[in-house]
């Protein structure tokens, strides 16, 4: 068990078992299922859960963890950060972004109210679609402000793209205001969303 633990790649892998298995066990040995626009639902649901927890986490950890660390770990072993752990990070926290979105939009259009959530619920007479349509457009938000504002200047600010000094320092301040931003919007967003699934 050490040996698969000391593994990111193994562990994913044993972890993705067992969820299967898991669902294999709670649909084939309990009421059976069909491949029906509740499955695809429940099954892109998922998919949208997990990687807007990646999504969440990552940004959470930005503005909880790194971004307040910086300023006090010495100069010389800054570019540890900013040459390994920071593309990293981005890597996996705009295509979290991105997929939490795209998954979002097909749950909604499977459960056939994605028009009227995206029109905040306006005339449909259903808090549910408001609840809903209001996560959706934060997320949205969040999602834009991450591929169109975070990661250009980021790119910048890590020297993934070359700048002048003071382009690099603009470009930085710029991210974590934007990343802050969308830590701001953060908690409405999944208020919203919770709510919607839970209080209608």
């Amino acid at each position: 068990m050490t040996s698969i633990l000391q593994s990111l790649s193994k562990t994913v892998h044993l972890s993705l078992g067992i969820a299967i298995l898991l669902f294999l066990g709670l649909h084939f040995f309990g009421d059976g299922f069909a491949f029906d626009r509740l499955f695809w639902s429940w099954l892109f649901r998922y998919f949208h859960v997990l990687a807007g927890v990646m999504w969440i986490g990552l940004l959470w950890y930005l503005n909880f963890v790194q971004i307040p660390s910086m300023p006090k770990i010495p100069d010389e072993q800054k570019p540890a950060i900013s040459k390994v752990i920071a593309p990293t990070v981005l890597f996996w926290f705009r295509w979290a972004a991105f997929f939490t979105i795209v998954t979002g939009l097909i749950v909604a259009t499977l459960n056939g109210y994605v028009h009227q959530a995206l029109m905040l619920g306006i005339g449909s007479g259903v808090g549910k679609n408001t609840a809903i349509g209001i996560g959706m457009w934060l997320g949205i938000i969040m999602a834009y402000n991450v591929w169109f504002v975070i990661w250009p200047n980021q790119k910048k600010a890590l020297g993934i793209v070359e700048c002048s000094p003071e382009d690099k320092a603009k470009a930085a301040r710029t991210a974590m205001l934007f990343s802050r931003t969308n830590t701001l919007l953060s908690l409405p967003m999944l208020l919203s969303m919770v709510s919607a699934q839970n209080l209608y």
